[in-house]
C-alpha cells in the first residue's frame, strides 16, 4: 500500500470517528428531550452503526496481510 493511500485512509478514519463521537452527543441529547423522536433516534443509531462498520473496514485495510 502506498504511503499516500495510507494517509488518505487515516484521514477518512479520523473524520468518521469524529462523526461517530458527535452522534453519541446528539443521541444523548435526543434521548433526554421530551417528547422523544423515536424515528430520528432510530435513524441516527443506524448511521452510527454504519460509521462503526466503515471504521472497522478502514482499520482492516491498514493491517498488513498475514500469510498463514
Amino acid at each position: 500500500m502506498l504511503q499516500e493511500d495510507e494517509e488518505d485512509i487515516q484521514k477518512m478514519m479520523h473524520e468518521l470517528k469524529t462523526e461517530h463521537r458527535d452522534l453519541d452527543i446528539i443521541l444523548q441529547q435526543l434521548s433526554n428531550a421530551t417528547p422523544i423522536d423515536f424515528l430520528r433516534l432510530q435513524r441516527l443509531k443506524k448511521r452510527k452503526l454504519f460509521l462503526k462498520d466503515s471504521i472497522s473496514k478502514l482499520e482492516s485495510m491498514l493491517l498488513p496481510d498475514i500469510i498463514a
